[in-house]
């Protein structure tokens, strides 16, 4: 089993910035990738950003260019670093990792607004 713990979301501005960060526990040495998604109010959940174990890194068109995942191993924990925030950015915030099975893992999500 693994554990995600999300923490960072909040309230921001449009146009500012804010971090998340993804915790991750349990049998850390068998995640591959990671990613965030978000899930919009009455949208589907659609990723924004994912990292390999070696950090290759993809984004969605919406944010490439504002937003930037990393990944820190030792700490088992990945960022997602968000800059020049949209209101249409508003939305919960969910960290998924994929184990070396296939098989894949969600934390509780985090509430991001972003206020025009």
């Amino acid at each position: 089993q693994v554990q995600l713990v999300e923490s960072g979301g909040g309230l921001v501005q449009a146009g500012g910035s804010l971090r998340l960060s993804c915790a991750a526990s349990g049998i850390i040495f068998s995640i591959n990738d990671m990613a965030w998604y978000r899930q919009a109010p009455g949208k589907q959940r659609e990723l924004l950003a994912g990292i390999t174990r070696s950090g290759s890194t993809n984004y969605a068109d919406s944010v490439k260019g504002r937003f930037t995942i990393s990944r820190d191993n030792a700490k088992n924990t990945v960022y997602l670093q968000m800059n020049s925030l949209k209101p249409e950015d508003t939305g919960v915030f969910y960290c998924n990792a994929i184990i070396v099975n296939g098989r894949s893992f969600w934390g509780q999500g985090t509430q991001v607004t972003v206020r025009s």
